[in-house]
């Protein structure tokens, strides 16, 4: 395999609690093939525009540093969501990137993200195959909200679901301790947009020691609230405590977020997503006044992606193994891919 030249590599979008194995992955491989620099841009491909880059072995060369990197949650190079032109019209903006990577001698770009970063990807590697450009351009997979065609899985989902999985045990504890007298009722939003995988993952919180939500909800499925209230009236009359999981994404019949009832969803990124948030909220307030029983809603949030005291081991290698997998590809000629897991088998994984 040929020798790798200086590499770059960028964070983007939401972080996990694994992301920065990715970064590890691509450093490891990157010198084992001979790179001089592994650069990492700082806020993504928007301060790679604005040459706003460090040196990866002032910090890794030590293997303390190493290990620090892949033990910590978050973004080390810090992310952004920021969106790419189209080429036609804005070939000007193109053109700078490829200027700084010639600056810096940059031959490889890997980018760590979700849908809207591979598709800055497909873009740059798209333009350099229009313009006869030589650098070559490789998504790395991550995505707590799991969303992420072609691959198996994607890195940071593992964590995040166990997180899920643990906490909602914990407070389904919590709550069968408080719902003496009245119907207690807990609502448990849960990230995930318009995928359900977070959210189902809540499932596994059943088991010997403990009964399990009473009902999840996905955003694949149109949200009824009646339904709903009648659900939970059911489970009340058999027990005093009810525990539902929501995935932040569910909507109404008429397409309306459910958050939106209450006046959330109104902003946006410049994916042009809509900024989840409330549901849970929403829909405490609802069980209060539709049904009188005491309610309320746990929105567990950031948690739930950096959390990396509960971080998944399997989910950690398959970071690292997915950045270092891209360097491989990347060194045998290949350019507008992404690292993809796939499964071989369940016994053993």
């Amino acid at each position: 395999m040929k020798r790798m030249g200086n590499v770059v590599v960028g964070q983007s979008g939401g972080p996990t609690a694994v992301i920065n194995g990715s970064v590890l992955g691509v450093y490891q491989a990157a010198k084992e093939l001979g790179a001089d620099h592994v650069y990492g841009m700082v806020h993504g491909i928007q301060g790679f525009l604005e040459k706003n880059l460090i040196c990866l072995e002032d910090y890794l060369e030590s293997g303390m540093g190493r290990e620090l990197l892949r033990r910590t949650p978050s973004a080390f190079l810090g992310t952004c969501r920021y969106k790419l032109p189209q080429i036609a019209g804005n070939e000007a903006v193109y053109e700078q990137v490829f200027a700084v990577m010639e600056e810096y001698q940059i031959e490889a770009f890997f980018y760590i993200g979700g849908n809207d970063s591979m598709d800055t990807v497909k873009m740059l590697s798209d333009y350099a195959a229009s313009h006869g450009k030589s650098q070559r351009f490789v998504g790395i997979p991550k995505t707590v909200d799991n969303d992420l065609p072609v691959t198996d899985h994607c890195p940071g989902y593992g964590s995040a679901a166990k997180y899920i999985a643990a906490s909602m045990k914990e407070v389904i504890r919590d709550v069968q301790s408080t719902g003496l007298t009245k119907p207690t009722v807990l609502i448990v939003e849960i990230m995930g947009r318009h995928a359900g995988w977070l959210a189902a993952a809540a499932a596994l919180a059943k088991g010997e020691d403990c009964d399990g939500a009473d009902a999840i909800y996905l955003p694949e499925r149109v949200f009824d609230p009646e339904d709903f209230l009648s659900h939970i009236r059911a489970v009340a009359e058999t027990k005093n405590t009810v525990v539902i999981a929501v995935s932040e994404g569910i909507r109404l019949g008429d397409g309306r977020f459910v958050c939106e009832l209450s006046g959330g969803a109104d902003s946006v990124d410049v994916f042009g997503h809509k900024q989840l948030s409330g549901c849970g909220l929403t829909l405490a307030e609802m069980v209060k006044s539709q049904t009188g029983f005491k309610a309320r809603a746990i929105e567990l949030s950031t948690l739930q992606r950096s959390a990396a005291h509960l971080a998944s081991l399997t989910d950690a290698d398959e970071a690292r193994e997915a950045g270092y997998h891209g360097v491989m590809a990347a060194a045998e000629g290949r350019t507008g891919v992404m690292t993809v897991l796939r499964k071989l088998h369940d016994t053993p994984y």
